[in-house]
């Protein structure tokens, strides 16, 4: 068991809340740290946590959140999710990789460097095709592009924007899904609740309008997402997977699953079987 239990935050979201108060209703002994606040001299030991610490990194940015695992991690903590993870799961293209050499299904994807390689690539795949930036969350900058003059305009856009985000086009066939995608909930080693994500939008994300319903497990259901969740190295995840006329195929997996919405949903306490999973763990010496 963790000697200590730290929830480190940028936002006090919903979910973090609910973290809180699953902490409390258990009575479990917990620190909030407020991340923002945080200035960290690796060399020194001072209130940072560290050895026999356990440390449920809740940051909205990626950015924060690897940084700060990686500073826990050099002082013996053990981080949920680990830094591994979290820098895998928040590189598209990582994690699309890890899938494949997994054999997990997944949508057909490519990369390509150069313009002109950009637009080889999608009249290889055939139109339509999906853009995504390699790093981003709520479908923000998912394109759906559907003819060459479509891909020209947007790879151009792409090249005046710059930047080395902008360098490698990640390329991924639209699947013929049934307006809907699904969204796996992972503690562990466990898949703990599962949600359809409904929505007349082609993106299915409930902070693009999506609509959450209930998702049974199926066994199938069940098989797919720990598949990829171990492919990514585990933890804590949401694992989205849309229903392909093949089956199940893993289209992303989340490092910090948001659950606000699907807790009264799918009838599982989340808050709870996550505060519980992280404070059954044990840290490492660094």
């Amino acid at each position: 068991m963790a000697a200590e239990l730290v929830i480190a935050y940028d936002r006090a979201r919903p979910e973090e809340r609910l973290l809180f108060e699953a902490c409390e209703a258990a009575r479990m002994r917990y620190r909030p740290l407020y991340v923002p606040e945080l200035h960290v001299d690796l060399g020194a030991r001072d209130d940072l946590p560290g050895e026999g610490a356990v440390v449920l990194l809740r940051c909205v940015s990626q950015s924060r959140s690897l940084a700060l695992a990686r500073c826990l991690e050099a002082r013996g903590a053990a981080t949920v999710n680990p830094s591994r993870v979290i820098a895998l799961c928040g590189d598209k293209l990582a994690t699309s990789a890890a899938l494949v050499a997994a054999g997990v299904p997944t949508p057909r994807t490519g990369v390509a460097f150069t313009p002109e390689a950009a637009l080889a690539l999608c009249e290889r795949f055939g139109y339509p095709v999906v853009f995504k930036p390699l790093v981003g969350s709520w479908g923000r900058m998912v394109a759906l592009v559907e003819s060459r003059a479509a891909a020209e305009a947007l790879i151009e856009h792409k090249e005046v924007l710059g930047g080395p985000e902008h360098k490698v086009h990640y390329v991924q066939e639209l699947v013929d899904k049934p307006g809907r995608d699904i969204r796996a909930f992972v503690v562990g080693d466990r898949v703990i609740a599962a949600i359809y994500r409904t929505s007349e939008h082609w993106i299915t994300n409930t902070a693009r309008g999506g609509v959450a319903s209930g998702c049974p497990v199926t066994e199938e259901l069940s098989r797919v997402v720990t598949a990829a969740a171990r492919a990514v190295g585990g933890g804590v995840l949401a694992v989205d997977v849309v229903e392909s006329p093949t089956g199940l195929q893993v289209v992303e997996v989340n490092h910090t699953m948001e659950f606000r919405n699907s807790i009264a949903t799918t009838g599982v306490d989340i808050p709870a079987e996550v505060v519980r999973y992280a404070a059954s763990l044990e840290a490492v010496a660094a």
